[in-house]
């Protein structure tokens, strides 16, 4: 991490924001997200967070007239942790073509239930969703409407019969972790629409964005944002150290 990262990191302009900010200068703004908040506008109607982070620099810097804000990657709505954002249409695009190269590194925690075959490994599949549900599901290779979902991880612990993972995206489908890992038999915790055997309602699911690492649009140098899962069960069941080695 560099020290130009860690300058802006700290400048959150002229108020206090009420998120915490991981990242900002003039052409991005890297945040924790909230669980449980959409981050578009969704048919719940309920506050997104494009529109409360648009709302928050208005008022921050007292602009008096539109705030753009570009989305380039998303996370579920019960899912919490580092997301950047787009101040400019150039630093949009430009991350955005840092994601199809490949630039863009996201890497997540997430605790399951049980263990996974072996210590680390690859998982491939074909998903499929189904928009009136909103639901994703596994499906032979080759099915029309079908997309190829990669991803890479590592197991970092077990305990009380959870692991702790950490999971690099190689692809960004909907929902892509929670299907690929509920395939295999190892649902994670709190995961209501693809747990639900396992789970009790009410769990707050147990994946986090921990590790958000891309080339700044404009300088190129490495931007790097790091957050770690809230101290509460499931996720003290190990300690920091060993989750933020994990992720770095």
């Amino acid at each position: 991490m560099s020290d130009q990262h860690e300058v802006a990191a700290g400048h959150t302009g002229g108020r206090e924001s009420r998120f915490e900010i991981l990242y900002e200068d003039n052409h991005l703004l890297g945040i924790v997200k909230p669980v449980n908040i959409p981050v578009q506008e969704d048919a719940t109607g309920d506050k997104d967070l494009l529109t409360l982070l648009k709302e928050d620099v208005k008022e921050r810097y007292a602009k008096p007239g539109n705030v753009f804000m570009g989305l380039v990657h998303r996370l579920d709505r019960p899912v919490g942790g580092a997301m950047i954002f787009a101040k400019t249409s150039k630093a949009a695009s430009r991350l955005s073509e840092s994601i199809r190269t490949h630039a863009f590194q996201k890497v997540y925690l997430a605790v399951i239930h049980g263990q996974l075959p072996g210590a680390e490994a690859r998982l491939e599949h074909t998903l499929l969703k189904d928009p009136k549900s909103n639901t994703v599901r596994v499906v032979r290779e080759g099915t029309p409407g079908g997309k190829n979902a990669i991803l890479d991880y590592t197991v970092i612990g077990s305990e009380e019969n959870y692991s702790l993972v950490k999971i690099e995206l190689l692809t960004g489908r909907p929902h892509q972790i929670r299907v690929q890992l509920s395939d295999v038999g190892c649902p994670l915790y709190g995961d209501q629409k693809y747990g639900a055997a396992v789970n009790r309602p009410g769990q707050q699911i147990a994946l986090w964005s921990a590790l958000t690492r891309f080339p700044h649009p404009v300088t190129r140098e490495e931007v790097e944002l790091l957050s770690l899962p809230p101290r509460e069960y499931p996720w003290n069941l190990w300690p920091v150290k060993v989750q933020k080695q994990a992720v770095l």
